[in-house]
Parts: C-alpha cells; sequence; structure tokens
C-alpha cells in the first residue's frame, strides 16, 4: 500500500481540499490481489486504490463515463502486420497508469482510510 501511495503523491493525482457544501465525495477502498508465479507460488502482493464509482447518481454527481481499451481485433491486427512486416515487438508493463483526460468536472474522494496526510 506505501508504494501504491507514493506513486499516487509523486503523480500528483489528487489534491487535498475541505469539501465544498455543493459537492458529495465519492468513498476509496483498497483492492488486494495477490499474484502467483506459474508454479503457484506467491510472487508479490498488490494493492490498488479505487473509488467506489457505484455510490454516483448519473446525471447528478457525473455525465459522462469514457474508458480507453484496445479491442482484442486491434491487437491481432498489430500483431499480424509486425508478423508480415518483420516488425519487431515489445512488451512492457505499466506499474502506475493513471487518467490524465479532459474532465469537465472534478472528481471529490474520500481520502483512503488511514491516510495521516489528509486532515480533513
Amino acid at each position: 500500500m506505501n508504494k501504491e501511495l507514493k506513486a499516487l503523491e509523486d503523480n500528483e493525482t489528487w489534491e487535498l481540499i475541505v469539501l465544498p457544501k455543493d459537492k458529495q465525495a465519492i468513498g476509496s477502498k483498497w483492492v488486494y490481489k495477490t499474484k502467483l508465479r506459474p508454479d503457484g507460488t506467491v510472487e508479490r502482493y498488490k494493492a490498488r486504490l479505487v473509488a467506489i464509482g457505484y455510490q454516483q447518481i448519473a446525471g447528478q454527481d457525473f455525465n459522462q463515463t469514457f474508458s480507453p481499451v484496445a479491442k482484442l481485433a486491434t491487437i491481432r491486427v498489430v500483431i499480424s502486420l509486425a508478423a508480415v512486416k518483420h516488425w519487431p515487438l515489445y512488451q512492457l508493463d505499466v506499474n502506475n497508469a493513471f487518467l490524465h483526460g479532459f474532465l469537465d468536472e472534478e472528481v471529490c474522494m474520500l481520502p483512503p482510510a488511514g491516510y495521516t496526510k489528509a486532515k480533513i
């Protein structure tokens, strides 16, 4: 959890503010996952901080939703082109992916439980 919190802070993912009276904050929670090696032994433990979005009401708390995801058909076309054209392919893992979208409105989220830097 400390690694995840440090990455969120280093990327300036949020700003701690006093919640305005006209805003309603959504909750947050930790999601844990155990990553296993192919032989079934534990490789590492992962923790991700997520917003509890199901508390929001469409049209009141948000107006749009969007999640950019590559379709499997697109990935297959790229791999096929690379094979035919003899292009090199590389794989990478993004440790921390953050939303850098253009939001028309700000999102207010409660800090995670135990977050000591929040004095609200």
